[in-house]
């Protein structure tokens, strides 16, 4: 199974829509509240988007070393699928 990240806002709809997705699914995922985070940690997790070659809209969702942004349910299957 691979590893499930997806970094969020608290009030964002489309965020909570991937969370739900994963939920739905059955699908153990680890979620961060990025406008919970200290700016340390929001410099962070912002370097590691745009590492990926995200432009830093939420949410941003990691499967193994794969990287989603938005809420892209083709996209989360297709990479849950891949080996």
């Amino acid at each position: 199974m691979k590893k499930i990240v997806i970094y969020a806002l608290t009030t964002c709809l489309w965020c909570k829509k991937t969370k739900k997705f994963f939920e739905d699914k059955k699908l153990p995922f680890e979620s961060v509240d990025y406008d919970k985070q200290d700016e340390a940690k929001q410099a962070e997790i912002m370097k590691e988007m745009k590492g990926q070659g995200c432009t830093g809209s939420f949410p941003f969702t990691r499967i193994g070393d794969s990287c989603v942004q938005g809420y892209d349910p083709n996209e989360f299957e297709k990479l849950l699928e891949k080996k």
